[in-house]
């Protein structure tokens, strides 16, 4: 005994559990330096006597085995002997499903995906956290999968519609991740009809010999009721849509006004005419502007709302705020990070009401190049409400209507505009890519649905409030990195090796080279845009090039900003709907303080939740736009429009109609009698017997033909009406690749 308690004491760790535990146990790294040595699985007495575990501590040694074992470092055998993972060839990863029934394992350790099969899927949900063990190769070379053991339950609840066959109540998931099928347990359909939506709790997870089992907590209503597909979105997507009660209460206690002693220690930039530049139906002002010239180049104000003043670390607003990580904008509505109160009130910098704010005050030379730049907080007023549309045709019409009654207002918009142009220039300086692509805009009619879908021109005032935005964001970055205070850097990789020479292969065909080396630059990317605008197929270069760069995201180590081309960019201006502008803003208060912030969560897990957020929201935001498109095309089945090949997949085309911007797919099966091959690289289906190649970028005229609801699917088929029209001309698909020489954050 004295021996194992001679043991204990040789613990690495022990001084660190000492100081967090009055009676501290064996350190997890040492618990599993221990097993290793034994190279042998062990019972639990068996190391329990090893590491001569006091009575009084076996509970909470038990509880910490089996911590270890939910976090996938020892699992037990088949003898419940205790293993080392490491030691057992297992790979630790989360369910990814597919609509299809199939799946794959997303290893946690960042190593290649690995297949599993519909029968491997019936143990599981998508998101469920699994030791596996590779088993094989399957048909495709893929490394496949066998679960071995179910570490964690990814779904507790979930969205879907009520079915019945046969006398038996069953749940479709809205999640296509999820295949199975859930029973409903006998009487526990909670008074919904068949073919209402639901919200059904697990009451029995799937398992090898089981389909999962649930039971009807909440219903939604019917499929098509006005905004179900936003209620289904939230509840698919696991957004929180309801502010908890202590949030409310918090919010609500705050003054609809700021009081004298909040401006106490601030900078008074009342005087200074300040505007925010926004969209029509925008409600939450983030940023105003101001503008003047000076010496050799311009001063550049943006006050940004001041939400880390009333957002404390650690409080209720603040840990939702950490919950939701940013606003979600669906068409038609909004769910905010923060309660109404601030995000539309206080916090919002509305016209003729004193606003605290954060000033990024910079001095920006002739040639758009930042020099000499301050922080502070502040007190503003902002001496007016605009949208991109007015300052447009104030700017353009100096001497018109709107230009004289803001007479006053419209010599600092002038500026702006001079200092956007030099902005602009050094933009184009830095090599900044710029993709053209083409945002669209729903118009609703009074029941909600889809009227018409319009495209939504980006004139100079977005891109001048978009420019001024930028600048702030850089000076953040850089002001944090040069007093070396953590933050989360909004950063942006360039292409991964694989995806730069499948570009580089493809532009070949078309007489075209990306230049940089193995490293290309923005710059790189910016000169071939150049080379390419104009031409017939550029829409196609353009989002070939496009897709071969990869998603920015958070991150507390600084890479950069390849499409921006900045080697340091962080978001600074929006707090009230972004939390990693929120923790900016208290870094660089700290930074004025002299003092350091360090938030409760560890800067990389919050980079990788705010990252996450962020896809959540937009996945969430495409869920919705689809069904909503979906249920617009079901009074347009059977027209023919012209239309562009968007994407080119093993199963077939997708189609983005021109005059609708709605996209829909063309099976390979519809393509005619012959056999098409898929080539990946070249983004092209080709006949075998034909010669017929289907290309992205392709010009074809479809037919609609199918809509389905549940699915939120398109289908179209290739028109074969030969009228002799200009349009129709236009929609002939190429039989052959056309050679030769052919604008983001």
């Amino acid at each position: 005994m004295k021996k194992n308690k001679k043991l204990r004491l040789q613990d690495p760790f022990l001084e660190r559990e000492r100081e967090q535990y009055e009676h501290p146990l064996p350190s997890r790294e040492f618990i599993l330096q221990i097993l290793t040595e034994q190279n042998a699985p062990m019972a639990d007495d068996e190391l329990l006597n090893l590491l001569h575990i006091e009575d009084y501590e076996a509970d909470l040694f038990s509880r910490r085995l089996r911590a270890m074992e939910r976090d996938g470092q020892i699992m037990r055998n088949r003898k419940r002997a205790i293993c080392v993972v490491d030691k057992l060839d297992l790979v630790k990863g989360k369910v990814q499903g597919h609509a299809d029934g199939f799946g794959f394992l997303v290893p946690e350790d960042g190593s290649a995906d690995m297949f599993l099969s519909e029968k491997e899927m019936h143990k599981v949900f998508h998101g469920d956290v699994v030791m596996a063990r590779q088993c094989g190769v399957d048909r495709r070379g893929r490394p496949e999968a066998k679960i071995v053991e179910i570490l964690e339950r990814g779904t507790n609840r979930l969205v879907g519609r009520l079915y019945e066959e046969h006398g038996i109540h069953f749940v479709v998931a809205e999640n296509r991740r999820i295949s199975q099928d859930i029973l409903v347990a006998p009487g526990a359909s909670g008074g919904a009809k068949v073919g209402q939506v639901v919200m059904l709790e697990v009451m029995q997870q799937p398992s090898k010999h089981a389909q999962p089992i649930g039971r009807v907590v909440g219903i939604l209503g019917n499929y098509g009721d006005p905004g179900m597909e936003i209620e289904i979105a939230l509840r698919k997507h696991d957004l929180p849509y309801e502010f908890p009660k202590d949030v409310e209460k918090q919010a609500r206690k705050f003054s609809p006004t700021v009081h004298a002693e909040d401006s106490a220690g601030r900078e008074d930039i009342r005087n200074l005419p300040l505007v925010t530049i926004d969209g029509e139906t925008a409600r939450d002002f983030d940023d105003a502007v101001y503008c003047a010239p000076e010496k050799g180049g311009f001063r550049l104000v943006v006050a940004i709302a001041d939400v880390s003043h009333y957002v404390k670390p650690g409080d209720a607003l603040d840990k939702e705020a950490i919950s939701r990580g940013n606003s979600v904008y669906f068409p038609r509505r909004v769910i905010p990070m923060l309660p109404e109160e601030l995000s539309n009130g206080l916090c919002s910098l509305n016209p003729q009401v004193d606003r605290l704010c954060m000033v990024c005050d910079m001095y920006i030379s002739s040639k758009g190049e930042i020099g000499k730049y301050r922080f502070y907080p502040s007190v503003m007023y902002s001496h007016a409400r605009l949208t991109y549309t007015q300052v447009a045709e104030m700017l353009a019409e100096p001497d018109g209507e709107l230009a004289r009654s803001n007479a006053a207002i419209l010599p600092h918009l002038q500026h702006l505009y001079e200092l956007f142009r030099k902005l602009l220039g050094a933009r184009e300086k830095r090599g900044a890519i710029d993709f053209e692509t083409v945002e669209t805009q729903m118009i609703f009619t009074d029941q909600g649905k889809i009227e018409r879908i319009v495209p939504v021109v980006r004139n100079d005032a977005h891109k001048l409030i978009e420019e001024c935005m930028l600048a702030a964001n850089v000076c953040a970055a850089e002001f944090l990195q040069k007093h070396q205070h953590t933050v989360l850097y909004r950063i942006h990789q360039g292409p991964t090796p694989e995806k730069l020479e499948a570009l580089r292969d493809f532009m070949k065909e078309f007489g075209l080279d990306l230049t940089g080396g193995d490293e290309p630059q923005a710059g790189d990317y910016s000169k071939l845009l150049k080379r390419i605008k104009g031409r017939p197929d550029a829409g196609l270069l353009q989002t070939v090039m496009l897709r071969s760069l990869r998603q920015a995201k958070y991150e507390p180590e600084n890479i950069g900003h390849f499409g921006l081309g900045y080697d340091a960019y962080a978001h600074f201006t929006s707090p009230i709907r972004r939390y990693p502008d929120l923790l900016v803003h208290r870094a660089i208060k700290a930074v004025l303080l002299g003092k350091q912030y360090q938030p409760a969560l560890k800067w990389a897990e919050l980079g990788v939740h705010c990252s996450m957020t962020e896809r959540r929201a937009d996945d969430a935001t495409r869920d919705v736009e689809a069904w909503l498109k979906c249920f617009y095309m079901r009074d347009h089945l059977g027209s023919v429009y012209a239309g562009t090949v968007s994407s080119v997949t093993s199963f077939g085309m997708f189609v983005s109609l021109d005059d609708l911007y709605v996209e829909g797919l063309v099976h390979i099966s519809e393509l005619g009698k012959d056999y098409y091959h898929f080539d990946a690289a070249k983004h092209q289906l080709s006949g075998e017997r034909t010669g017929q190649n289907y290309r992205l970028g392709d010009r074809v005229q479809v037919r609609v033909v199918k809509v389905d609801m549940e699915s939120t699917k398109i289908d179209f088929v290739l028109d074969e009406d030969e009228e002799d029209s200009e349009a129709d001309i236009v929609a002939k698909p190429k039989k052959k690749a056309v050679k030769g020489k052919k604008k983001n954050g």
